[in-house]
């Protein structure tokens, strides 16, 4: 009887947070074909290249007992960053579904390493060098990329290390499933959609007045110093981890496999940023999976690439949780 009503329970949670979807996504050579498999191997139904226009009609009748993960990339039919993300607000809509995004990102000149390994052609511009093709589609998926819900950079990951981070967050219900992604952000940009929760940072003290710290941002150990200096800044960040951990046990017993939560301040550089890489580190240490958004840096490492150079291996970082954390 017990293991009937724990199985009852289980499916309830299903219900009410509804059908468990994840779109696989990245730039070709990133990782998405062995993510998929890895997927599957954690038991969802895995869907490879399904044209987008025959997803709705895949979704349509009664939830599927098992989690499905759909992979999508440029090889798809009608495949385009405007009908993927129509996609990705209409299941997000729908309280029937509950989606996320696993984009598999990867630096450029990794992945032109990549293809000359393999000698392929890339599928975007085949005609092209490599190079041309990676450019071209890391600029389609820009939109995309900023829309993930789970970014995992691939670039220094072999596949055996690949598949034990996605264990990680995507695993089964042993242990704690929920995920946590920690955003920067600045509130003249507006507020980054999805958020659970969200924080205003502009009350410490701002590191933009200090010509030494101005071109810098909050993952400096001088700017981080600054900001924790601030008098206040001890009792709000003790508050703040307290009422997360405090919340999040709840969360999971919903059935949420991941929470948004966000930290705003003016420029989006240096307090924000301080905080959201303070949090990750003591909710990790909490044991939680964490990853960290810094939108606004990464608009400017998004804006460099666009003018020609190459991004950087740790452009955007999100870093994985240990083993054990």
């Amino acid at each position: 009887m017990a293991e009937d009503a724990t199985r009852i329970d289980e499916h309830d949670t299903a219900q009410r947070a509804g059908q468990r979807l994840v779109l696989v996504t990245g730039p070709s050579g990133a990782g998405r074909s062995t993510a998929i498999n890895v997927l599957e191997d954690l038991g969802f139904e895995a869907i490879d290249n399904l044209p987008l226009s025959l997803i709705p009609r895949l979704l349509d009748g009664p939830s599927r007992p098992a989690p499905l993960a759909l992979g999508l990339d440029v090889r798809n039919r009608d495949f385009s960053a405007s009908n993927l993300i129509e996609l990705i607000d209409s299941l997000t809509r729908n309280p029937d579904f509950a989606p996320q995004v696993l984009y598999l990102d990867c630096a450029a000149d990794v992945l032109v390493r990549r293809y000359s390994e393999t000698r392929r052609r890339h599928p975007l511009m085949p005609e092209e060098a490599p190079m041309e093709g990676v450019l071209a589609e890391i600029d389609l998926l820009s939109p995309i990329r900023v829309r993930a819900d789970v970014l995992v950079d691939t670039s220094e990951l072999s596949p055996h290390e690949l598949k034990a981070e996605l264990a990680l967050w995507f695993g089964g219900r042993e242990g704690r499933r929920l995920s946590l992604s920690l955003h920067s952000f600045s509130y003249k940009r507006g507020v980054p959609r999805g958020l659970d929760l969200m924080f205003d940072c502009r009350f410490l003290a701002n590191p933009h007045w200090e010509p030494d710290l101005r071109a810098l941002d909050g993952r400096d150990a001088g700017v981080q110093g600054f900001v924790a200096a601030d008098s206040r800044y001890d009792e709000f960040f003790s508050r703040i981890r307290d009422l997360i951990l405090f919340l999040l046990p709840a969360h999971v017993e919903e059935g949420k496999s991941h929470l948004a939560i966000g930290f705003g301040c003016t420029g989006g550089q240096h307090r924000s940023v301080t905080m959201v890489e303070k949090m990750a580190v003591a909710l990790a240490d909490a044991g939680w999976p964490v990853s960290i958004r810094h939108r606004e840096l990464e608009r400017r490492v998004m804006a460099s690439s666009n003018s020609g150079d190459i991004l950087p291996s740790d452009s955007a970082r999100m870093p994985a949780p240990e083993a054990g954390r």
